[in-house]
């Protein structure tokens, strides 16, 4: 796989070294265990993957690389470039300018930049009618793009089964980015309609069974399908995609009931499934399929609690702590400083987002403490040493003498 060029201060020497050492003892990545750091009387369970991925190091590269060679020149992001507050953080500090903020709202308007502006397109893309736009004011954004890959296969698929007159549904946030730049791309060749989750997912089998009442359907999924779409027309022949960041458990257990769903109404077979609904591979992405599969192998080692460690908005972060606040207690921090003392924590609400203190979140009999650590895939593998550091130091281990003494 390509080597991207990072700036080094979102490395990390020891998760470098770690995530090295694995890749060296397990190529085929058969071994979902994770990682155990030893640090006498505090043990850290690394997850056997986490950070950075693919499209997030090939964003970020694009977006240094861009400030390095166009000095003097204005720089707009359209959104968050990745949902990290570190790397954003960084890039305002260099005179980068954000458009828009996370859910779409303008921050700087359209009509003050110029064709001699550059324009950076976020690593989950944006929507058709903001690339035209760019495209009419003379801003030349190709050399700018760094829309993930694997959120381009999803575009790709889209318009494959399009092609062969099938609808889609699409599994995702409906506010987030990603998930507005697919709906767009999508409904640009098919009827198109989102949903969040499998209650939705219920409520939409309804409309397709007729046991909602098709005049019901305005309502019940407003804001969250194309323009003209029909009930009673557009899903009688459909597949399933979804944001790259969802829980592929929660992808699968969707598209399994709405094929049962069709299976039933039209009484399919094998044979005749492709009637009415289609294919669809998977369209998770590799990094996320793995950070998920990581976690929950990590989850069969008996631990006292989980840290997940991201960004709060960041969807793929969120579906970490979602799994790990299932199996024990979890803390949810984008910084080292979030652990405040070994008493107290500062930790997110995956769902609400709220922040709260949490105190005596270390038990303080146990010896050695034993903490299960992931992180998401725009969370520099430098935040993760950062945060062992801290918890090194809050429980008195001696973090340096670990460096010099660990196999990695």
């Amino acid at each position: 796989m390509k080597q991207f060029d990072v700036p080094i201060n979102y490395r990390s020497p020891l998760i470098t070294a770690v995530k090295q050492y694995r890749k060296q003892q397990d190529k085929l990545k058969k071994d979902g265990t994770p990682t155990l750091l030893d640090l006498g009387n505090m043990h850290i369970y690394l997850a056997r993957h986490f950070g950075f991925c693919y499209g997030v190091e090939n964003a970020i590269e694009i977006a240094f690389k861009t400030i390095e060679n166009n000095p003097g020149k204005r720089i707009f992001l359209l959104s968050e470039m990745i949902h990290n507050p570190q790397v954003n953080a960084d890039l305002v500090s260099m005179g980068v300018q954000f458009l828009q903020d996370t859910y779409g709202k303008q921050v700087i308007s359209f009509d003050e930049i110029t064709a001699n502006d550059i324009v950076v397109i976020p690593a989950f893309g944006t929507t058709l009618a903001i690339e035209k736009l760019l495209a009419e004011k003379g801003i030349q954004t190709s050399n700018y793009n760094t829309t993930c890959p694997f959120v381009e296969k999803v575009w790709n698929r889209s318009e494959q089964i399009a092609e062969k007159g099938y609808s889609i549904v699409i599994h995702g946030k409906p506010q987030h980015e990603e998930t507005r730049a697919t709906f767009s791309h999508a409904s640009a060749c098919t009827p198109t309609i989102v949903v969040n989750d499998m209650a939705e997912t219920i409520e939409l089998a309804k409309f397709i069974t007729g046991q909602r009442n098709a005049s019901d359907f305005e309502e019940a999924f407003k804001g969250r399908y194309s323009e003209g779409f029909d009930i009673n027309k557009h899903l009688i022949k459909f597949g399933v995609v979804n944001q790259t960041t969802q829980l592929a458990t929660d992808t699968q257990a969707i598209s399994d009931y709405l094929k049962s769903v069709m299976i039933n109404k039209y009484q399919l077979t094998s044979e005749t499934l492709d009637q009415h609904f289609a294919d669809t591979r998977d369209t998770l992405c590799y990094a996320t399929n793995d950070n998920q599969t990581a976690v929950t192998s990590m989850l069969d080692t008996p631990a006292d609690l989980a840290i997940v460690i991201g960004g709060y908005n960041s969807s793929n972060t969120s579906h970490l702590v979602e799994l790990c606040e299932a199996k024990l207690p979890t803390y949810f921090i984008d910084n080292p400083n979030k652990i405040i003392s070994a008493q107290e924590i500062i930790t997110c609400n995956w769902r609400t987002k709220e922040i709260s203190t949490i105190t005596n979140f270390l038990p303080i009999n146990a010896t050695p403490i034993k903490i299960l650590i992931t992180s998401g895939a725009s969370c520099p593998d430098a935040v993760v040493e950062a945060v062992i550091k801290k918890l090194a130091s809050v429980v008195g281990s001696d973090f340096h003498a670990f460096l010099q003494d660990h196999p990695f």
